[in-house]
């Protein structure tokens, strides 16, 4: 068979799979300027220029961009956007899994007919397939908390948050025990939000002002509901607890690794008392829900990204995407491109730049070596990488002279334009990189809710679940229906919930 005709063939063979799994890795705070400066750290770390550098899901052979708006922000929040990505509609800025009619914090508007969105996760459970949620951050932020949870407002983690709202709605931690049980695999942290009041942290000895208040040990009611159950888990908050669980006899995995968010990788402890990395996370996840014949959803956040733009703290923040790269990596060795789409994709950018005509292969956490003709008019010296606003370095209407500062140190705080206490999210579009079923259907400019359309009719679920005739055309043999058809019959599932 001539070469065409083979690149041909394998084109419509993967136009006609249907994706037995899904995973959706989301960069919190990911802008193509952190990519690229990303890019450039890992090519200068095995002692390239940086710029040619390849990072692994830059070689997915499905790229789009994202419009990451939500219902009422031009530059929207986590909450609002990772309901878009998994939920299939946007919403409000703050709200979790719910439509846009409610506003912030309206939990009686919340509770009417309608209002809680159908996501992703849901339609995987619908159909017996196995789910997963893995987070650097607290499994109740913004981004995991949009897999599974319904509500007005974000911050509303646990019960300390909650206490005296009217309408009686539950906290995100409780209703991922009491509700999301059947989720398979939870691994991040925050287990403020799951321990009683009465109780010391396992790790700090401490109590935390923001645990619990209704008496609930989520914890132990989790491991007391999978026990009723009769499944076989496990509970873990600790790297050496999480390396001794064996995926071929676990079924249910919660892990919970710090009373707020994971540390960042540049401060982890890799002991066994520490945590282990998110790559590690991810493996272990998909070990256990591969077991599934019917195959999975798993989403994977690198959370902290985002959190470290907001310090404006970069290298923490390149080096957080780098960790996520190495998860991605992970699922892309133990994954098949012929049964497994994997997204990747933002929620959001930040207003991080790189600039300065600065000479090729400068050093990424360096300072600037701008054109002859482009010199600072103040004179004073300025690294590659700043921010358009945030935590800033002007001393007294001054710029601080940067001459012999060690602007690579790990928590320099480069230069931001406008002073503010904490860094902003941007406005910009965001890239998808897709493989595996159906990844063609990620090209162009894309609405951010179009992935979760991609999401379901990839895996012939949710709204997809009926018109999905791939499978009965593999059986029988048939040709396969064109590219044209296939997006044609998304584009009108998706643009009825614009």
């Amino acid at each position: 068979m001539a070469k065409d005709s083979l690149d041909e063939s394998l084109k419509l063979e993967q136009i006609n799979k249907v994706a037995k799994n899904v995973i959706l890795f989301i960069g919190d705070g990911l802008g193509i300027s952190t990519i690229t400066a990303s890019r450039i750290l890992k090519g200068q770390k095995m002692g390239n220029p940086g710029e040619e550098t390849v990072l692994e899901f830059e070689k997915f052979p499905n790229v789009a961009l994202s419009k990451v708006y939500g219902s009422d922000k031009m530059v929207p929040d986590s909450a609002a956007t990772a309901s878009a990505l998994m939920c299939g509609e946007k919403t409000n800025w703050y709200l979790v899994g719910t439509r846009d009619p409610v506003a912030i914090s309206d939990c009686v508007a919340s509770k009417a007919e309608n209002m809680k969105m159908t996501c992703i996760l849901d339609h995987f459970q619908a159909e017996g397939r196995s789910t997963g949620v893995v987070t650097t951050a607290r499994v109740t932020h913004a981004t995991p908390a949009s897999a599974y949870a319904h509500t007005p407002n974000r911050d509303w983690e646990g019960d300390y948050q909650t206490a005296g709202i009217p309408g009686d709605c539950k906290d995100i931690a409780y209703q991922l025990i009491y509700d999301n049980s059947d989720i398979n695999v939870v691994l991040g942290g925050g287990r403020r939000s799951f321990l009683p009041n009465s109780t010391v942290d396992p790790e700090t000895n401490t109590v935390d002002k923001r645990q619990r208040r209704d008496g609930h040990d989520l914890i132990q009611i989790w491991k007391d509901i999978q026990t009723t159950k009769g499944r076989s888990h496990e509970y873990v908050w600790n790297k050496g607890q999480f390396d001794n669980i064996n995926p071929a006899n676990t079924d249910y995995l919660l892990g919970l690794f710090g009373p707020s968010h994971m540390q960042y990788s540049l401060d982890r402890d890799s002991s066994s008392a520490g945590e282990p990395t998110l790559a590690e996370l991810t493996e272990k996840a998909i070990n256990i829900l591969k077991k599934n014949d019917k195959g999975y959803f798993m989403m994977v956040e690198g959370a902290r990204i985002d959190h470290a733009h907001h310090d404006s703290l970069a290298k923490h923040a390149l080096e957080e995407t780098l960790a996520l790269e190495a998860a991605v990596k992970k699922a892309v060795d133990m994954t098949s491109i012929q049964d497994t789409l994997i997204i990747f994709t933002s929620d959001h950018s930040h207003v991080f730049n790189i600039g300065g005509y600065t000479q090729r292969g400068n050093p990424i956490f360096g300072i600037a070596e701008p054109q002859s003709d482009e010199p600072p008019l103040d004179g004073l010296p300025y690294t590659v990488l700043g921010y358009g606003n945030g935590p800033n370095r002007v001393l007294n209407g001054t710029r601080v002279n940067l001459t012999n500062v060690n602007t690579a140190a790990k928590d320099y705080t480069p230069e931001s334009a406008i002073p503010l206490a904490y860094e902003t999210h941007a406005g910009e579009d965001v890239g998808i990189y897709a493989r595996g079923p159906m990844a063609h259907l990620i090209q162009g400019v894309k609405e951010q809710h179009y992935v979760a359309h991609v999401m379901q009719y990839a895996a012939c679920v949710g709204d997809y679940r009926f018109d999905c005739k791939r499978k009965e055309i593999n059986a029988a043999g048939q040709l396969v229906p064109s590219v044209l058809t296939i997006f044609l019959s998304i584009c009108l599932k998706f643009m009825s919930s614009i």
